[in-house]
């Protein structure tokens, strides 16, 4: 792990998230009738929510798909929700481009083999505790958190608290 990510974090204007992992503790659970139901950590959501009322940019970009997934995402106020996304380096560059946005402004947390390459192109690569050995190798900061169980949240928070932004959002500031 990078000593140096907090003065990279000082920097963030982004959060980039992958979803199954990340988001979620990587479980499905298949219903008889075949549909995928993942849970989501509410503090993690509490987070992302924070974070865009602040003025960060969230976006996710994911390899699966799942419409209650996007519902979920919609409803924290994200807007930018790419799932189903077969090239997650495009995917990335589009949006930086569209956005107005420099690679070492974006902190990207991936946990499995698809985030490796777009990893590679951010500011500030993150992932959770339980990720793969690959993507801790290639990571600057690892939470302390799995995967669907708070990752997000850590990120968030100290990101927002090394910035100033996050005491201003608990004294009600943004309320």
């Amino acid at each position: 792990m990078n000593k140096n990510y907090k003065e990279i974090m000082n920097h963030i204007t982004t959060f980039i998230f992958d979803v199954d992992g990340v988001l979620t503790d990587n479980s499905v659970h298949i219903t008889p009738t075949g549909d995928m139901l993942r849970i989501m950590n509410i503090r993690d959501g509490f987070a992302m929510k924070a974070a865009i009322e602040s003025g960060y940019k969230v976006c996710i970009i994911s390899g699966g798909s799942n419409e209650g997934v996007r519902i979920r995402l919609k409803n924290l106020g994200i807007t930018d929700i790419h799932l189903g996304t077969p090239d997650k380096v495009e995917t990335f560059e589009n949006y930086k481009k569209l956005h107005s946005i420099k690679s070492e402004e974006v902190l990207y947390m991936g946990d499995d083999i698809p985030d490796y390459h777009v990893m590679q192109l951010v500011g500030l690569p993150t992932c959770p505790q339980d990720a793969s050995p690959e993507i801790k190798k290639i990571s600057k900061y690892i939470s302390h958190k799995n995967g669907g169980r708070g990752a997000v949240r850590e990120v968030i928070e100290q990101v927002m608290k090394l910035q100033g932004k996050w005491h201003l959002y608990y004294n009600g500031k943004h309320d």
